[in-house]
């Protein structure tokens, strides 16, 4: 039950009868009438700016219109006080039954409260595609939580969700990884190697590697030249990779449902190909680029190229698809991949990216909208970086990876909740403070911790009211039946208002893209419930389990159930447990 849309629906009914009545004319656009909480509670349980957005189409002030629809919803029994504040905003105050309704609703529909069905085309989402050159690090780690939490929450919302990983297995960066790999293949047979080599991949993961190199191929690969072995252990350096990799994501919790590889893209021909049709439609034609705004990279190249005409498409400049030596530049790579995803179905596609690829983002739009004559949209969420602390102090680096500390590190000493849930408590776009030591403390500064304890006690009150009332059913169902009345004080009328939020929530973070969204609104859940307990602590009164008054015991049992599973459902959209207990 999602009362905001209920609300929506009923201030719509509104306006058919204003429109039936002549006061406002035929056809106004509702698509920016919205219902949501207001910004101070006080002020009542909804709010909407249903006047404010169609005053002017209406050709009407939107204060007397707010009236006019204020006057319509006064009539509806759910509703206690319609109120105009400000220049034409109408705040909502419900009758407590409403909340007792979403209470039930709750309780009904368990898990499966505040899910959705709103349908539409496939979405595919596409993160982490780290380089299989090494372990993971930290900042992968923020966006593959990032993307696995926006697919969750995209499918909680309803929506078909395609979870994708892009295996960039193509290009220079193989290449050396492979001839990182030889060299460590030359170690186990116990050639004299010394210091890695400037250029190469330093870290001692690939040492397996060339011991499994060694073991295979004994010194055969030692007579052969680069262009022979090369391939060979390129293949298996990146088979290494990719299985740790994979190690790691299902380490925390993340998997995808497709594994795509670059080079797939090259030996179909699918990035000539799709060459071939731009140029066929004149999108793409032999010219040269003006020189970059201020002081001139090292690299840039005043020649005639073969360019993608971005500008028809939105973007800033057109782009390069071919170098200088003839081979396809990383964006053409792109757009045949992008195409790809559309022609497995996908009409929107969100691309989970670090910060370093904001230039990324306007030509690849401009290339979706290209290649799918405008039927497909991007969105790519940029992930800012993480800095890694121990009590504010900067972490150093992984012996193990060489450069950097490893996602499997800090997985290994915090735990995978820890993690997930951190990295989700502040926007993407927002750099991280994941600071080891305070992540695992048990206090109210530590979100994960504040919320999962929300959960233990929960179900903890349900062990004390079991132990009060043995004999007593205290299922969700039986709870459903219970008279919600006795739900009068403050705190508990915020409990219920924060549950019935929850559908919104997860609505509204799924169509913004922002997950964090729901990070936010479960620790809000959670602090009504832990000020809710303290206060239990000096009003006996307001304790959840009374053992002298069955009936309020009854009604706070529902209520907490309810929250309890907004918490749990919350929780796992997010992909972090929530512990019966907590130790």
């Amino acid at each position: 039950m999602n009362i905001f849309a209920v609300f929506e629906e009923r201030i719509g009914e509104a306006l058919e009868s204003l429109t039936r009545a002549g006061s406002l004319p035929e056809g106004l656009d509702r698509r920016r009438v919205v219902v949501e909480p207001p910004r101070d509670a006080s002020h009542g349980d909804l709010a909407t700016n249903a006047a404010m957005v169609l005053a002017k189409e209406a050709r009407t002030n939107p204060k007397a219109l707010a009236e006019l629809i204020a006057a319509e919803l006064r009539a509806d029994p759910r509703v206690t006080e319609a109120s105009v504040a400000g220049p034409g905003f109408i705040n909502l105050r419900l009758d407590p039954a409403v909340f007792g309704d979403v209470v039930r609703a709750a309780l009904a529909q368990g898990e499966a409260y505040g899910r959705g069905g709103a349908g539409g085309p496939v979405v595919n989402v596409e993160y982490v595609s780290a380089n299989p050159t090494g372990p993971m690090h930290v900042g992968h780690g923020r966006g593959a939580v990032f993307g696995d939490a926006l697919a969750n929450l995209l499918a909680a919302a309803g929506r078909q969700v395609v979870r994708e990983y892009y295996i960039n297995d193509a290009g220079a960066q193989v290449d050396v990884l492979a001839r990182s790999a030889y060299l460590r293949y030359r170690e186990a047979l116990g050639e004299p190697v010394g210091s890695i080599p400037e250029g190469l991949y330093p870290g001692d993961y690939l040492v397996p590697v060339g011991q499994r190199l060694a073991a295979a191929h004994g010194r055969d690969l030692l007579d052969k030249p680069e262009a022979d072995w090369l391939p060979l252990v390129r293949d298996t350096a990146i088979d290494a990779m990719m299985a740790m990799i994979r190690e790691d994501l299902a380490a925390l919790g993340i998997r995808h449902d497709v594994f795509f590889s670059e080079r797939t893209l090259q030996h179909d021909g699918a990035v000539a190909k799709l060459l071939a049709e731009l140029r066929t439609r004149g999108l793409v034609y032999e010219g040269r680029l003006p020189p970059p705004k201020g002081q001139l990279p090292e690299d840039w190249e005043d020649r005639e190229q073969t360019l993608f005409r971005a500008t028809d498409f939105g973007d800033d400049s057109d782009r390069p698809l071919l170098k200088s030596d003839g081979s396809f530049t990383y964006f053409a790579s792109d757009i045949a991949y992008h195409r790809a995803k559309i022609d497995r179905g996908a009409l929107e596609l969100i691309d989970v990216l670090g910060a370093d690829h904001g230039g990324y983002v306007k030509r690849m739009q401009a290339a979706v909208k290209a290649v799918s004559d405008g039927r497909a949209v991007l969105d790519v969420k940029l992930c800012q970086l993480v800095r890694l602390l121990r009590d504010g102090a900067p972490v150093k680096m992984s012996k193990r990876a060489g450069e950097f500390v490893t996602l499997r590190d800090v997985i290994d000493e915090v735990g995978r909740d820890p993690v997930r849930f951190m990295m989700l408590y502040r926007k993407n776009d927002a750099t991280l403070d994941f600071d080891l030591a305070k992540v695992v403390e048990q206090s109210k500064d530590n979100p994960v911790f504040y919320v999962q304890y929300a959960h233990a006690r929960a179900c903890s009150v349900f062990r004390q009211a079991r132990e009060a009332f043995p004999s007593e059913d205290f299922s969700p169902q039986a709870l459903a039946r219970a008279d919600l009345s006795p739900l009068t004080d403050s705190g508990e009328a915020e409990m219920m208002r924060l549950i019935a939020q929850f559908p919104r929530v997860v609505e509204s973070a799924a169509a913004a893209h922002e997950p964090h969204r729901l990070a936010f609104h479960l620790y809000e859940v959670a602090s009504a419930f832990h000020s809710f307990w303290n206060k239990g602590k000096d009003l006996p009164q307001l304790r959840f389990v009374n053992q002298t008054d069955r009936k309020s015991t009854e009604s706070r049992l529902a209520l907490v159930e309810a929250l309890r599973g907004v918490v749990a459902s919350g929780l796992g959209i997010l992909g972090v447990g929530a512990p019966d207990e907590m130790r």
